[in-house]
């Protein structure tokens, strides 16, 4: 009886704290995607390498999770909805942090599809995307991987981490710190590179924003 008694124990906690997945998947012909991250703790960013457009959500405080697509003919919007009862730990936490759903979305795009990112406190991290990019946040971390096409990223705050390789650079942090390499600027740099179109601009008033070269 112990015995099957801990067996059920087991079992009740496997699954009260499994992530739950959802998937969709699509092609399109829209040359832009709009992702909304509202209720995600974290994106990830990724090149397809078919024509589908791949979206993963991986979450576990909520009953059931969802992904809205919206594909229109030029453009593509990317949405999260959450369902459900939340669990006592969200309620709970609610008066110490936003940052609560323990939500990740993981989205493959094809090449040639122009991507924009809205959201509020959420991470990011691109696989050294090959789309042209651009993010707009209040405050998290970024990692951008190598800048391979032209991405512009505004936030309020948080730390921005990306390889350059004769980018050219346009980096504004009022209040943040600006390091490249081992070379540090305060407030703003500037560096225009030749033939190169793969632009990278920041924008921000508080943000820490570190590069590498090599």
């Amino acid at each position: 009886m112990k015995n099957l008694f801990t067996i059920i124990l087991l079992c009740f906690f496997s699954v009260g704290f499994s992530q739950k997945k959802v998937l969709k998947k699509f092609e399109t012909e829209a040359s832009e995607i709009t992702i909304y991250t509202t209720g995600l703790d974290n994106i990830v960013l990724k090149n397809s390498n078919t024509n589908f457009v791949e979206v993963y959500l991986y979450a576990q405080n909520y009953d059931e999770q969802v992904i809205k697509i919206d594909n229109k003919e030029q453009l593509v919007n990317i949405k999260f909805d959450f369902e459900g009862a939340e669990t006592r730990e969200v309620i709970f936490r609610k008066f110490i942090t936003k940052r609560l759903q323990r939500a990740t979305a993981i989205i493959k795009i094809p090449s040639n599809k122009k991507t924009i990112i809205f959201g509020e406190n959420v991470d990011i991290e691109s696989k050294s995307y090959k789309n042209n990019l651009a993010i707009y946040i209040e405050n998290g971390i970024v990692k951008l991987g190598t800048v391979r096409e032209k991405t512009l990223l505004k936030l309020y705050s948080g730390n921005v981490y990306a390889k350059t390789q004769k980018n050219s650079l346009d980096l504004v942090s009022k209040n943040g710190k600006i390091k490249i390499d081992n070379t540090s600027y305060n407030s703003k740099h500037k560096n225009r590179a030749l033939g190169v179109e793969a632009k990278l601009t920041i924008i921000s008033q508080k943000a820490n924003i570190y590069l590498t070269t090599q």
